[in-house]
């Protein structure tokens, strides 16, 4: 079993993410201010303001809520290889999973701070490595603030290095929760996916309980707007 009573040094993201400014241009050129009913001026006045709030701090990522942008409209804009991202058949009510005793901004637009893949988690279960994170005082991603790190940084889903996002999750209607837990990693290919997508970004789901060597668990430090 993954001991986790240790905390362990926050590794470095891959790569530095874009300021803050040149993510709000990505995602003006994939159209997302439209799917979530902003205006481009709106986004880049954001942009800068935050950039300007948050620093140098390499780690912080631009996001649109889920309710203004859900990840079922997010997943096909996600690229690999030029081939876009998607969700699996059997996650149909993907964009049903919802932040899980995280309190989101009340604001179309917020900033996550202190990214990391959770690389050193890999082989844990969902179920072992939420209560370690919030031990170290860090949040886990939702799913679409994950796929978000990936449309700004598509280096974070590497082979053998990708990331499940355990801040989304499905309640049932009996209160239960469901026991799937999102996830974003590289399609082999294989089975329903189709041979067309192998190596395409892709958006699906693991089992609470299960470990996985591949998958660590995507975090940040907080998650700021303004006022």
């Amino acid at each position: 079993m993954p001991d986790t009573s240790t905390t362990a040094a926050v590794p470095p993201l891959p790569l530095p993410l874009p300021p803050l400014a040149a993510q709000a241009e990505r995602l003006i050129e994939l159209g997302v201010h439209e799917i979530a009913g902003l205006s481009a001026d709106a986004l880049r006045a954001f942009a800068a303001e935050a950039d300007a709030d948050s620093g140098s701090d390499d780690g912080a990522l631009l996001v649109v809520h889920p309710d203004r942008a859900p990840a079922s409209a997010l997943a096909p804009l996600l690229r690999r290889d030029d081939k876009p991202g998607f969700v699996v058949v059997d996650m149909p009510d993907v964009d049903d999973f919802a932040p899980y005793d995280i309190e989101l901004p009340d604001a179309p637009l917020y900033v996550v701070t202190g990214l990391d893949r959770g690389d050193r988690m890999a082989n844990w279960s969902p179920e072992e490595a939420l209560p370690a994170l919030l031990k170290e005082d860090r949040t886990p991603l939702l799913l679409t603030e994950g796929i978000h790190w990936v449309i700004q940084q598509p280096a974070a889903l590497e082979r053998n290095r990708c990331f499940m996002t355990i801040g989304s999750r499905l309640r049932k209607a009996n209160g239960s929760l469901d026991a799937r837990t999102p996830a974003i990693w590289i399609s082999n290919g294989t089975g329903r996916d189709g041979r067309e997508r192998r190596n395409a970004p892709k958006v699906g789901w693991c089992w609470w309980g299960n470990r996985h060597t591949w998958l660590g668990f995507g975090s940040g430090t907080g998650r700021l707007h303004r006022t």
